[in-house]
């Protein structure tokens, strides 16, 4: 028996029944404001997402527009093929994550077990290739070459192939017309990722699951036009899945087709002809290095001087294209992007940099005349050129006496754009300057270099005009690691860097003067040179360069002209235009590219040149070649190539011989000719939308010209040997050393 009394006890209890009492109420309230949030407060939002649970969507991915050349040919356009697919989701939800299955599947397809399981694993930083991009929750192609038989066994035992889905479906094709490749300029296709989606949500065009999107050329730079919009057909199903009724459908927009200015006939011949230049320079011995030059890498624009529209392009080393459709191998990853691939994906006419040589004398020449210098003047072409004690020789140290700058441009005289360098550089106030003209440097981005043509090709590059704010900021990027190795190092390039860490933020005479003749830091591409040279051709005006020519809808109704656009003009009087045009004139008539332009009829078409061989330290010389007509603009480069004339002459009088039909004598034959002028107009689009495309035939033997293919074959002709175009070897010039070694 308790001591306690009996009210005690009682007390107690009543306090727990009141403690117990207000959290039970506490509970209540708390729940029925919860109830209240839920069903009052955000009562349509839940609603309308239960109501979404009920919903099943189905997409039908929209037909992605063609790329049409000028004359309505498909460069790329679709195929419908068997695509066998994987979900990546139903096959997690199998015990051993389907392994099972995607061996089974390799079976049936003749693939290999770690082929096809390397195909459904997500790509992440440490994933190797190839490996799945895309959204994890769209399915995975495994392969758009199933044979029928093949489909039908999938389709037949299903319950061995949960989640492998076997249909016909539209793939992207590459038809490469007339042996033409074009693949820099169209690009490729890869699947969409959950980031690109979430990032499209709410832009002008969302994504889906289901997309392909364009990763380079004109598959990127017009992805929204060419995409379309996908059909998606929701049904109302219940809880169980079954499907109750029809809620909405959005039908499928197919994508509008892409009219380029490319002409897939020219394009072939610009490609071919590169190829074989290559090929030829490569069977040449360098005479600096004593082997073979390698040729490792070219490119070619082929341009409309009167509007900038890009008629052929290409690039060396390229690919096929169609290697990216339904999923790249691992073996064709590894070869387009690997260290010794030599990069094949890069378009080298507008990602390739290189210090121009002599065909930069044009903006040399410019700036000389703005700067004060008469361009009929007498200038000394001396075989070489004195610098306080530093000699920097013409190229062969061939001399021409006192010349104007006209004949300075026809026989690539260095020594005469040395001197006028030099004297620049003496009065803009040498090694101390005092508010500096700089009219070298000005013109040149006056001129459009060291910033984009504007093409509508992604990720162009800038290239340098090599300043003094680029020399001031490339002095302090790297004088700490030059005055380090000055100080501890004896040799050559230690002395250069020593001479850099105490004076590299300086413009010496030596940087102006093999600035004079494009070398040194400069850096250009070939699409910037050729918009300079069809500038001259058309009076001065730098046009932004453009592949596509127009964009179409499906059904043929809607038509935007992409009309060409100008971002300048060239920095000179129209009478010093004259002039250089008719120094380029001479170059192709009596200069450095006579000989690979003899017997061209030039009364009927004139021609207009300028060569160029530009050292790099290091490595051989870079072939250069530019070029222009009324009609037409063709620029040349060959890395480790040779000279301009040598190794890129033969392939541009081709392309050229194409275009207007000229054969070996000399005279016109317009049945041969492919574009004897540029075409204006866009294909025929019929009532439904569809486009005429007219018919090419295979590729043509390639255009003779009387221009040999090699400067050993033209010396047994009996014709002159090549007039040489480029600099001073590093050897004759510590200057250049420097200015390269950097």
């Amino acid at each position: 028996m308790s001591n306690l009394p009996e009210t005690g006890r009682t007390s107690r209890i009543t306090i727990r029944l009141v403690v117990i009492q207000i959290l039970v109420f506490s509970l209540l309230l708390t729940l029925g404001g919860r109830l209240w949030y839920l069903q009052i407060r955000n009562g349509d939002q839940y609603t309308a997402e239960a109501a979404d649970n009920h919903i099943q969507q189905v997409v039908a991915p929209a037909t992605r527009g063609s790329i049409l050349d000028a004359r309505g040919v498909p460069l790329a356009d679709n195929e419908t093929r068997l695509v066998v697919s994987a979900s990546r989701t139903d096959l997690m939800k199998i015990k051993d994550r389907g392994k099972t299955v995607l061996a089974r599947l390799a079976g049936v397809l003749g693939l290999k077990p770690e082929d096809v399981a390397a195909k459904v694993r997500l790509c992440d930083a440490k994933t190797p290739k190839p490996c799945w991009a895309g959204s994890p929750y769209q399915p995975i192609p495994i392969t758009d070459e199933a044979t029928t038989q093949q489909a039908l066994q999938i389709r037949e035992r299903q319950e061995d192939f949960p989640g492998i889905t076997a249909e016909p479906t539209a793939v992207r094709r590459y038809a490469g017309p007339g042996g033409s490749n074009t693949a820099q300029v169209l690009g490729y296709l890869s699947p969409v990722s959950d980031e690109e989606i979430a990032k499209a949500k709410n832009g002008r065009s969302p994504l889906l699951r289901s997309d392909q999107v364009g990763r380079s050329g004109i598959e990127r730079q017009y992805d929204t036009e060419l995409r379309g919009k996908a059909g998606v057909t929701r049904y109302e199903v219940d809880n169980l899945g079954r499907v109750i009724g029809k809620a909405k459908s959005d039908k499928a927009v197919p994508g509008a087709a892409v009219v380029t200015s490319i002409d897939a006939r020219v394009q072939a011949i610009a490609e071919r002809e590169l190829d074989q230049a290559m090929k030829d320079a490569r069977k040449e011995i360098d005479r600096n290095t004593g082997v073979p030059y390698k040729a490792d890498a070219g490119a070619v624009v082929v341009m409309e001087s009167k509007t900038g529209r890009v008629v052929a392009m290409a690039s060396n080393p390229t690919y096929d294209p169609n290697a990216w459709v339904g999923g790249i191998s691992g073996k064709d990853y590894k070869e387009l992007t690997g260290k010794d691939s030599n990069y094949p994906l890069l378009n080298r006419a507008i990602q390739g940099q290189a210090a121009p040589g002599s065909i930069f004398k044009v903006i040399t020449t410019t700036a000389a005349v703005n700067a004060g210098y008469a361009f009929d003047d007498g200038y000394n072409c001396s075989s070489s050129y004195n610098i306080g004690g530093q000699v920097f020789k013409n190229f062969e140290s061939q001399s021409h006496g006192s010349i104007n700058l006209g004949r300075a441009l026809e026989v690539s005289c260095d020594t005469v754009f040395y001197d006028l360098a030099y004297r620049q550089w003496q009065k803009d106030g040498g090694n101390k300057p005092k508010n500096p003209a700089d009219w070298f440097y000005k013109t040149a981005h006056q001129f459009g270099l060291a910033k984009e043509t504007g093409i509508d090709l992604p990720n162009e590059v800038r290239g340098r005009v090599p300043d003094r704010e680029w020399k001031k900021k490339y002095w302090e990027a790297n004088k700490d690691t030059w005055c380090k190795q000055g100080d501890k190092d004896d040799s050559y390039a230690g002395k250069i860097a020593k001479e850099n860490c105490e004076s590299g933020m300086r413009m010496r005479a030596g940087d102006s003067v093999n600035y004079s003749i494009g070398q040194g830091d400069t850096l250009v591409t070939p699409i910037q040179m050729a918009t300079i040279y069809a500038a001259i051709s058309n009076g001065g005006t730098l046009y932004n360069p453009t592949v596509g020519k127009a964009v179409i809808s499906s059904d043929g109704k809607e038509i935007r002209e992409i009309k060409p656009t100008s971002h300048g003009r060239l920095p000179f009087k129209g009478r010093t235009r004259d002039q250089i045009d008719a120094a380029l004139a001479g170059v192709a008539t009596r200069g450095t590219a006579a000989w690979r332009f003899q017997g061209w009829p030039q009364n009927e078409i004139p021609m207009h040149a300028k060569t160029g061989t530009a050292e790099v330290y290091g490595k051989q010389t870079t072939s250069w070649f530019a070029t222009y007509t009324a009609d037409y603009t063709i620029v040349m480069t060959i890395s480790q190539g040779g000279t301009g004339s040598g190794a890129s002459g033969p392939a541009v009088r081709k392309i050229y011989n194409g275009l207007y039909g000229v054969d070996d004598k000399g005279k016109i034959d317009e049945k041969k000719a492919l574009l004897p002028h540029p075409q204006t107009g866009l294909p025929k689009i019929e009532k439904d939308g569809t486009i005429e495309a007219q018919p090419i035939a295979s590729p043509p033997p390639s255009p003779s010209g009387s221009a040999s293919d090699s400067p050993s074959a033209s010396a047994s002709d009996g014709s002159s040997a090549p007039p040489s175009d480029g600099p001073p070897s590093p050897e004759q010039s510590p200057s250049r050393k420097e200015d390269e070694d950097r």
